[in-house]
């Protein structure tokens, strides 16, 4: 199952928040998130991990349905590493 938005709202709202304050919280930390990066910059969150921009650069491509050969734009793409630490735990979960 995946974790939602309203998944992490509620779970904010546990914490003695209310309603409308925990939906604050959350897309306020979302949009920082969202802004750091379309800035350009890192997003790093010790303890758990870090978002950064990637640029990928042009590229040859095929539409599986078609088979047809074409070229892909370059873009950047957001990508996540995961802390050592949340590394060891997802890991320790896993293997117990």
């Amino acid at each position: 199952m995946a974790l939602t938005k309203n998944n992490i709202v509620e779970k904010v709202n546990e914490l003695g928040f209310t309603k409308k304050k925990s939906v604050d919280i959350v897309e306020n930390l979302l949009e920082i998130i969202k802004r750091s990066l379309e800035s350009g910059e890192d997003v790093l969150v010790s303890g758990f991990g870090k978002f950064c921009i990637k640029k990928k650069s042009t590229r040859r491509g095929r539409n599986p349905a078609t088979g047809e050969d074409l070229l892909l734009d370059a873009r950047n793409v957001v990508t996540f590493k995961c802390s050592g630490k949340l590394r060891e735990s997802i890991n320790k979960r896993q293997n117990s």
